[in-house]
């Protein structure tokens, strides 16, 4: 994707503003407050699926901003800034209601031999080395004895714009485990919360109290690629969990839209009438970990490649412990007063 000089950033807070510049190196990059303050072919870059309110000039190119699929060590609510990035000029992955750069790519690329060999190479070292979204959890989990079918099903922020976005039948997390143990009444049903709902951070969903009623068993601190190990199936509405589940080969039930169901991968109860492509594992793979994001180091503030992002991501961990810093938690009060919880 090329770039003009000159970028216009709206409304973005300030700890997201360095970001922003480096996401666009050469560039100049203006913030303004108001749409209207871009010229006329101008490019604006928004965050997430913000609404652009008030007069736009014509002709004006709209980029929108998000965290990509191999985040951190932490939290997103904590303010704990991502590794990968995506910006996206059709839309975004997790909104199914149009076509997104990232499945315009995976619905039109021919991807060379080349690069499905380092797709591979990429999911193998996810894989083996347990990376995820956000990396948390020190608690150990042990599949029961005697059971031949455990089935996990992960929460999310019922406010998230992937479900807004993504989840035009099914939306809470407890119709989704009442969905799930109604197909399965025989299956081990895990119920694993959102962590930024364990966290404090964000609202529990409607009713998502009961999940006790609907599952087998609710874990909590116990990391998310060591389970995804342990089970053999993953239901997901559209989290991305059911995309790390794939990785590790695992069955994936979708009850929403998100960006890697519809391409002969999953078992899908809505169909998405765009996305007709049967792609290989490594084809995704290539498409939303090398193609798609952008990767910005911790270390340099420069972009990076996925496998460099990896080497950070696991150099982060192993300072991190897998537990989460005494100060978090006056940290995350804070948080609750100044931003709530949502």
């Amino acid at each position: 994707m090329t770039y003009p000089t000159d970028i216009y950033a709206l409304d973005f807070s300030s700890w997201k503003r360095s970001v922003v510049r480096r996401l666009f190196p050469g560039r100049r990059v203006v913030f303004v407050r108001r749409a209207l303050e871009v010229p006329v072919g101008g490019t604006l870059v928004v965050w997430g699926m913000k609404p652009i309110t008030g007069s736009v000039a014509p002709d004006v190119r709209l980029l929108r901003l998000e965290d990509g699929f191999l985040r951190s060590v932490g939290l997103g609510a904590d303010l704990i800034r991502p590794i990968s990035w995506v910006v996206d000029g059709r839309g975004l992955y997790y909104d199914a209601t149009r076509p997104s750069d990232l499945e315009h790519l995976l619905s039109s690329r021919e991807f060379e031999p080349e690069l499905l060999q380092r797709a591979a190479r990429l999911r193998s070292r996810i894989v083996s080395t347990g990376l995820t979204k956000y990396n948390l959890g020190s608690a150990q989990w042990k599949r029961p004895r005697a059971v031949e079918r455990v089935i996990l099903v992960p929460g999310q922020v019922e406010s998230d714009a992937s479900l807004t976005y993504g989840a035009p039948g099914i939306r809470t997390n407890i119709e989704l485990l009442r969905a799930v143990r109604q197909a399965n009444p025989n299956a081990y049903l895990i119920y694993k919360p959102h962590p930024d709902v364990l966290a404090g951070l964000r609202a529990g969903g409607a009713g998502e109290g009961e999940a006790p009623r609907w599952c087998d068993e609710q874990v909590t601190d116990v990391a998310m690629g060591d389970l995804l190990n342990a089970v053999d199936e993953v239901h997901v509405l559209t989290s991305l969990a059911g995309f790390e589940a794939l990785l590790r080969g695992k069955a994936v039930t979708c009850y929403g839209l998100p960006f890697y169901s519809g391409w002969g991968l999953t078992t899908d109860k809505l169909p998405n009438t765009r996305r007709g492509r049967r792609l290989s594992l490594d084809e995704l793979v290539a498409g939303a970990l090398i193609e798609y994001p952008l990767y910005l180091s911790r270390s340099s503030d420069a972009l990076i490649t996925p496998e460099d992002a990896l080497d950070e991501l696991l150099a982060w961990r192993a300072r991190a412990g897998g537990s989460t810093p005494w100060w978090r938690e006056g940290f995350r009060m804070v948080l609750r007063r100044v931003v709530g919880v949502q």
